[in-house]
């Protein structure tokens, strides 16, 4: 399946499906629990529980969580993975936040603060080969970027150039003083689902093989025929390999509508996805949703939306309400079907078209999910 150049595709010749694993990672939750609180508007279905978090927060705690938001906020900083960035490209998250936080421990200091500076400089999933610690002008690009973001991202960066391993130790215990406060409820309540998730997917690839694995993480996800490369379809692209490392499946429960793709050079490949989503139908491609927005865009197919919202009509019947010819309602009526917003059915020998409702109100959470996937 082909959609445009909007992909992140990984490529998975020669790897053993041994080598494929599903499996849970605190850390990886925990960093979704962040990022949660600090865009609560991007998980309505989280309210419940950022609101109830936020209201008991240390507020020391709170002003610490504040200082290092960046690494969840935007983007998902890749020292919530740490095991894939462990040589050799096959270790597995741990089973503890305590274990995870020890593989983080195992990165190189170059390691960790590329990691960490991702968002500021995107270019280190293009480069790897940048010396972060050593090079001062790409120091001096990356303190740039910081200062779009703000004085204390700014902050931040010049300490995390100067001194990495203060702020390493120091976001350490960030992280366990968040597990205290709220993390590890939250990880009791939620592990025991993601462990059946994990079985449940474990098992699906061992009976069924990994494109009917791949099909039950996300409509999102698919496996080339040949079964050499995996393409996820998201607004964004990027490749990656295998190599002679392992694949990481990682489930999350605070994640929707997030589905990522780990996808740094010499870092093991490993997907995190949401378990359980509000939607059941299959999400809408990057290229059925744009085809969709641009088919609603145009002033007269706005107007035919309005009729064909109230009834079924024919194309007679609007070529009259509108004052144009038949064809001409065609050819309108035709962009709307091939965006599968309108539905039509045969009466005797009247063809009569309605808008699909459905569709169009799904749209707005379509859109939400195709530019946050």
């Amino acid at each position: 399946m082909h959609h445009g150049d909007m992909s992140v595709s990984i490529d998975i010749s020669g790897l053993p499906q041994e080598r494929i694993h599903v499996v849970p990672s605190p850390l990886a939750e925990l960093g979704m629990a962040l990022h949660a609180l600090s865009e609560p508007g991007h998980h309505p279905g989280l309210q419940g529980w950022t609101t109830a978090v936020s209201a008991r927060l240390d507020p020391c705690l709170a002003d610490r969580m504040c200082e290092a938001d960046f690494l969840w906020r935007s983007t998902f900083s890749d020292v919530f993975a740490p095991f894939a960035g462990i040589p050799g490209q096959r270790t597995l998250p741990g089973a503890t936040l305590a274990e995870e936080l020890d593989l983080l421990d195992k990165l190189t200091d170059e390691q960790f603060v590329d990691a960490a500076l991702e968002f500021t400089c995107q270019s280190t999933y293009s480069e790897p080969d940048r010396k972060l610690l050593s090079d001062p002008a790409v120091q001096q690009r990356a303190l740039d970027l910081a200062a779009a973001r703000g004085p204390h991202q700014v902050r931040f960066t010049r300490r995390l150039l100067d001194d990495p391993p203060v702020v390493r130790a120091w976001v350490r215990s960030l992280l366990q003083d968040c597990d205290d406060a709220f993390f590890a409820d939250t990880w009791t309540r939620v592990s025991h689902q993601l462990a059946a998730d994990a079985r449940h997917k474990t098992e699906l690839l061992r009976r069924k093989g990994l494109g009917e694995a791949l099909k039950a993480i996300s409509g999102a996800v698919s496996l080339a025929e040949d079964g050499r490369l995996i393409t996820v379809d998201k607004i964004t692209s990027g490749r990656t390999t295998t190599g002679s490392g392992g694949l990481v499946l990682v489930p999350t429960s605070l994640g929707w509508p997030h589905l990522m793709v780990l996808h740094r050079k010499g870092w093991q490949a490993a997907i995190t996805y949401p378990v359980g989503s509000p939607g059941l139908t299959a999400p809408p491609t990057v290229e059925q949703l744009t085809r969709r927005m641009a088919a609603l865009a145009h002033p007269v197919r706005m107007r035919l939306c309005r009729h064909l919202a109230r009834g079924a009509y024919t194309t007679s019947e609007l070529a009259d309400a509108h004052g144009m010819t038949a064809p001409e309602i065609s050819r309108h009526l035709s962009v709307l079907k091939k965006a599968g917003l309108i539905t039509t059915r045969r009466r005797g020998r009247y063809v009569q078209h309605q808008l699909d409702i459905s569709v169009v109100s799904r749209l707005g959470s379509d859109f939400i999910e195709g530019v946050l996937r």
